[in-house]
């Protein structure tokens, strides 16, 4: 990966274009379920979205062994599509920029307010 595709995100397109395309052979239920995958799973992102392309390329490569074992996408996924998004990710949503930022806030004002105070 160089430099500019790192800075301008042009492989993560990429690779996201290479699971579409992957999700595109797959049956009309998964298909759908797939882009519901998707929309749960950026919550878990970080700032770039890089994290999510190993977790994406596992999600799908689940549907992609289900459909070809032939069974019903609700016994894949379950009833609770954003639960099992959260398990597929991790279980929790991991922190990003803004909430470092407000970690680091918090961390400069109690600092500033322990000086004024004693």
């Amino acid at each position: 990966m160089s430099f500019w595709e790192t800075i301008t995100g042009s492989d993560l397109t990429r690779e996201v274009k290479a699971f579409d395309a992957r999700a595109a052979a797959l049956p009309a239920d998964y298909q759908a379920a797939w882009e519901e995958i998707k929309l749960h799973l950026v919550p878990y992102s970080d700032f770039t979205g890089r994290n999510l392309m190993p977790i994406f390329d596992s999600g799908l490569a689940l549907l992609e062994e289900a459909a070809a074992d032939g069974q019903d996408i609700r016994d894949v996924l379950g009833d609770d599509v954003k639960g099992f998004c959260a398990a597929l990710a991790g279980g929790k949503e991991a922190p990003g920029y803004r909430d470092r930022w407000r970690e680091q806030l918090n961390r400069n004002v109690a600092r500033k307010l322990g000086q004024l105070g004693g």
